[in-house]
């Protein structure tokens, strides 16, 4: 098996897979930049999906030779990516992937960037969400680097329809470490590697401050805050030194995180073109930086973004995801706890993964993935660990209470709609510890981890806040006496998508049939002036509504 021969296959079942030559711009492409010498003439039997199947693991064992082309591994990317998606099922899928991780098992972990194309991700099996959740890998991935695959973060071909390129700009900022000297901490700064992900000036703004001069204040915070901001520095361009040494820089598994409308976020030390030198760096996914293949921060600038959120978002989607937590729970335990006299003795030996857990536990209950039942034993080991250590209300309430600094110090968000969910949260499963930790308790086994959700079903916008700007007047066509006044055409204009929403949990004001149902008592309450929550609609607008409903509630 050689690569021209690869080429001459992947052209036969690209024939016959399915209309609109599927391999076409993932597959055959790069591989012809691969292959120098003549295709074989070949035939080929068998369902179009075993063949695809042989086809990506025969491309996976030219892959695993040293010395393979780039055009090569992309391809087979491609090749590995079709064929687990025509995997009957998860089982089968499983199967598949662990097959081509043995058939390349003895290729390193890390990253290539292929020239003017993606970054060909080797050996890397954990890629996650800004939220936190696992994204499906494969031993062999190609990430989309130019910003307009329609397959994100997967590459789909799209840098050469494009004509991207990934040369640097000239006029991009000098690669300069800065040194910033301080009372107790020495901060170093390198512009030219900066993301400006706007972690350090958010969290820490009396220290990096922005559109000020100079940019870093070493005094202007503890010790022990700006360490926690330079090693949350996700470019790498920030550092600390303390009484002359270097402060030694984070150590974690090695992952990928595809950001929320920016970078890759790197860490964990994988090689970017065989440099090993950094533990963590961010790389451009929106293919417009100065800085290839380092993020520039220029997606802000172009308007990257990814598809919005989900219109009725979880707290956990709302709070930040997994990263948000984990921050929160760090901070408690290494900033709040040791300082504090009642909880310091009562955590004095708790597991180094402790934050880990309860940010796991945290995770789940607010609606995302089930990462503690998954990883560490669900609702029984909880109540394991709680069982007979005869916890205190005054320990109890401690807790609570700097559980709820630690989130104001990790920025989690501040509306009233989320803090009510987290207190009562935070309030309920304390008490529910304090009831388990007593002599003699016998807590319900096999529990689900419970799943806590908004507050009388008070979600972010559901309501206008008294610090936002005037909202512009809902302008609605007011049919002639005569025409009919439809639902689509007049009467849907007229609830926002705050009414909406504060009004879910009875029926949906976009539906027309629901709004048909209930359509009395909504114009008892518009008469009355109390929908909506926030004013009372015009006359004309009331008027219009009690007319939809005489001439029948058409759609």
């Amino acid at each position: 098996m050689n690569t021209a021969e690869l080429l001459a296959r992947a052209r036969l079942l690209n024939r016959d897979l399915a209309p609109g030559e599927p391999l076409a711009e993932t597959v055959i492409r790069p591989l012809s930049a691969a292959v120098s010498e003549d295709e074989p003439a070949i035939t080929e039997d068998g369902s179009p999906a075993g063949r695809l199947w042989e086809l990506a693991k025969d491309a996976t064992r030219l892959r695993a030779m040293p010395g393979a082309h780039q055009g090569l591994i992309e391809a087979t990317a491609a090749l590995q990516h079709l064929a687990c998606l025509f995997a009957e099922d998860a089982g089968r899928l499983g199967e598949r992937i662990s097959e081509l991780a043995a058939i390349q098992g003895g290729l390193e972990p890390g990253i290539d960037v292929a020239t003017d194309g993606p970054y060909l991700v080797t050996n890397v099996s954990r890629v996650t969400t800004w939220l936190g959740e696992p994204v499906q890998t494969f031993p062999q991935m190609a990430l989309c680097r130019c910003g307009r695959s329609a397959t994100k973060p997967l590459c789909d071909g799209s840098h050469a329809r494009a004509g991207f390129s990934g040369a640097k700009d000239p006029a991009r900022v000098p690669d300069r470490l800065d040194t910033f000297e301080g009372v107790q901490v020495t901060v170093l700064d390198n512009r030219g590697v900066c993301a400006h992900s706007g972690l350090c000036t958010d969290r820490l703004p009396a220290v990096f401050r922005v559109g000020e001069e100079p940019f870093v204040a070493p005094s202007g915070g503890r010790a022990d805050e700006i360490v926690r901001a330079v090693r949350a520095c996700p470019s790498g361009a920030l550092g600390a030194v303390i009484d002359a040494h270097q402060v030694p820089g984070p150590r974690r598994e090695p992952a990928i995180e595809v950001s929320k409308d920016g970078p890759y976020r790197i860490t964990g030390g994988l090689p970017l073109d065989g440099d090993a030198s950094r533990e963590h760096y961010s790389l451009c996914r929106c293919g417009h930086s100065r800085n290839k293949p380092l993020c520039s921060g220029m997606h802000y600038y172009v308007g990257f973004a990814d598809p919005p959120p989900s219109p009725e978002p979880t707290l956990f989607e709302w709070a930040g995801g997994l990263p948000a937590l984990r921050r929160m729970t760090h901070i408690f335990y290494e900033k709040y706890v040791p300082q504090d006299d009642l909880l310091a003795p009562l955590f004095a030996r708790m597991s180094p993964d402790h934050p880990e857990r309860v940010a796991a536990w945290l995770a789940e209950t607010f609606g995302g993935p089930k990462l503690y039942t998954e990883q560490y034993g669900g609702y029984d080991h909880m109540v394991a660990e709680h069982a007979g250590k005869a916890l205190t209300e005054q320990w109890r309430a401690r807790w609570a209470q700097l559980i709820s600094l630690a989130a104001d110090d990790a920025a989690l968000p501040t509306d009233p709609e989320f803090r009510a969910a987290f207190a009562g949260y935070i309030e309920w499963g304390s008490r529910i510890a304090l009831e388990n930790s007593q002599p003699g308790a016998a807590p319900a086994p096999h529990m689900p981890v419970p799943r806590w959700w908004w507050v009388c079903e008070a979600r972010p916008g559901s309501r206008v806040s008294a610090l936002a700007p005037p909202a512009p007047p809902v302008q609605v066509a007011i049919p002639a006496p005569g025409h009919q006044v439809g639902f689509a055409e007049h009467i849907k204009p007229l609830f926002r998508a705050m009414d909406r929403t504060s009004m879910s949990f009875a029926f949906d004001l976009w539906s027309h049939d629901d709004v048909a149902e209930h359509a009395e008592a909504i114009l008892r309450r518009l008469r009355q002036g109390g929908m909506p929550c926030d004013g009372a609609w015009p006359a004309e607008h009331v008027d219009l509504f009690a007319r939809w409903i005489a001439e029948g509630c058409s759609p």
